[in-house]
C-alpha cells in the first residue's frame, strides 16, 4: 500500500432533485414523487445556498456543488491527489416522516451512489444511507448493501428521534460489527426536536454551533448504555464534529462516571478510554486555534495519535484555497491521519487495497 497518498473519508455527492433517483424507485413511488410534486428533500442541515455548503467555484449550473462526478474529481479527487474518497450522501431522505417513503427513499439513494458514483471511478467507496424509522428496514438495508464491498459504513445524523445508544438501534449495530462497517455519524438533524437545549434558534449559525452539542449526546448515549460492551468491535466516526469539545467533554463525562457509575455497571473503565477505542474523528472541519503550539497541546490532550481522519468535506467550504490537512497539524501526523486511521478505521478499505496489491 505504499502507493497510496490519501484516504479522504468524507466527500458529499450532492443529489440534484428527485428526478435523479426516479429511476432507482420502483412504479408506485415513481408516481408518488410525480403526483406529490416532491422535487427536492434538501436538508436545512446544508441549505444548498449557503456559502459553507459549497465554495463558489465549485458550483455547477442552477447554483448547486458537488453534483457530478467530473466535478468531485477535479475539484476534489485529482486536484488533491487523493487515492480513496468516502461518499456521504446528504440528502433528505433519512428526515421524511412516512417510514414507508424513507425506506424507498434511501433504497434509491444507495442504488443512485452505486450506479452514478462507485461503478463509474474505482476511487470511490460509499456509506449506506439507512432509514431508521424503521429498525428493521436499516437491518435489511444494511444487509442488502454490504454484499457490495465498496460500501465501507452506515451513515446516520447526530440529531434524530432518540439516542443512538438506546437498545431499539442495536440490531443495526450487530448488523454492522459483523459486516466490518463503522457507523458514521454525520452533522446533521431530522429536525423532530429543536436542535438546541432551549427551543429553535432563529439562524444558521446557531445550529451550526449546536451541532457538537448533538455529537456531545450521542457520545454519552452510546457509551452509558452499553453499545460497545455488546458490540466490542464496532466503531464509530464522528463526521464534521468538530474537535475543540472531545477533551473538555471526556473529562466531565469521566468525572461525573466516577461519581455515580453504579448505575451503569456495565460501563467497567473510564469513558475516555471508550471513546479513544471506539470513536474516531473527521479533521473537517477542524475548529482547532491556528497557532501550531496550541494546535499540538489540544491534540494531546486528546492522548492518542489514532483519533484523527483525513477528509476534505467537499464540496462544504470550511477551509481557505487547497489547505484540507489544516496547515498547524503536527507533520509528524500527517501520515497516520491521511492513510493509518483511515485504513485501520475501515477494514474493508483495507481488505480491497491489500487484495489489489496482492494481485
Amino acid at each position: 500500500m505504499t502507493d497510496i497518498t490519501a484516504i479522504d473519508c468524507d466527500v458529499h455527492p450532492n443529489v440534484p432533485g428527485m428526478a435523479a433517483l426516479a429511476p432507482y424507485l420502483d412504479e408506485y413511488w415513481r408516481e408518488t414523487v410525480e403526483n406529490r410534486e416532491i422535487l427536492s428533500l434538501d436538508s436545512m442541515s446544508y441549505p444548498p445556498r449557503a456559502p459553507i455548503s459549497g465554495r463558489a467555484d465549485w458550483r455547477g449550473k442552477g447554483g448547486t456543488a458537488g453534483a457530478s462526478l467530473d466535478a468531485l474529481r477535479t475539484h476534489a479527487l485529482d486536484r488533491w491527489g487523493t487515492s480513496i474518497a468516502i461518499c456521504n450522501p446528504l440528502y433528505g431522505v433519512q428526515i421524511v416522516f412516512n417510514a414507508d417513503m424513507a425506506v424507498a427513499f434511501t433504497r434509491a439513494l444507495n442504488d443512485w451512489v452505486v450506479k452514478e458514483w462507485l461503478d463509474r471511478d474505482p476511487r470511490l467507496r460509499a456509506s449506506i444511507v439507512i432509514p431508521l424509522q424503521d429498525i428493521s428496514a436499516a437491518v435489511a438495508e444494511i444487509e442488502r448493501c454490504a454484499s457490495d464491498p465498496r460500501f465501507v459504513q452506515v451513515l446516520v445524523l447526530a440529531m434524530g428521534e432518540a439516542p443512538l445508544g438506546r437498545r431499539q438501534f442495536w440490531p443495526i449495530y450487530e448488523a454492522a460489527q459483523r459486516h466490518g462497517l463503522p457507523i458514521g455519524i454525520h452533522a446533521g438533524s431530522a429536525y423532530r426536536h429543536p436542535v438546541t437545549t432551549l427551543g429553535w434558534p432563529s439562524y444558521l449559525l446557531e445550529e451550526y454551533v449546536a451541532q457538537s452539542t448533538g455529537f456531545q449526546a450521542q457520545t454519552a448515549s452510546m457509551i452509558t448504555e452499553g453499545v460497545f460492551v455488546k458490540f466490542p468491535r464496532l466503531k464509530v466516526v464522528l463526521i464534521e464534529s468538530g474537535v475543540t469539545w472531545v477533551p473538555g467533554f471526556l473529562w466531565r463525562l469521566s468525572k461525573f462516571w466516577r461519581g455515580v457509575r453504579f448505575e451503569v455497571p456495565w460501563v467497567d473503565r473510564s469513558p475516555a478510554e471508550i471513546f479513544r477505542d471506539h470513536f474516531r474523528l473527521t479533521i473537517q472541519p477542524f475548529d482547532g486555534p491556528e497557532d501550531p503550539d496550541a494546535t499540538a497541546r489540544l491534540i494531546d490532550h486528546l492522548k492518542s495519535d489514532d483519533l484523527l481522519l483525513y477528509s476534505s468535506d467537499y464540496p462544504h467550504w470550511q477551509f481557505d484555497g487547497d489547505e484540507v490537512m489544516p496547515p498547524f497539524i503536527p507533520e509528524t501526523l500527517r501520515r497516520k491521519i491521511m492513510i493509518d486511521n483511515p485504513l485501520a478505521t475501515y477494514p474493508r478499505i483495507a481488505a480491497s487495497l491489500s487484495a489489489t496489491s496482492a494481485a
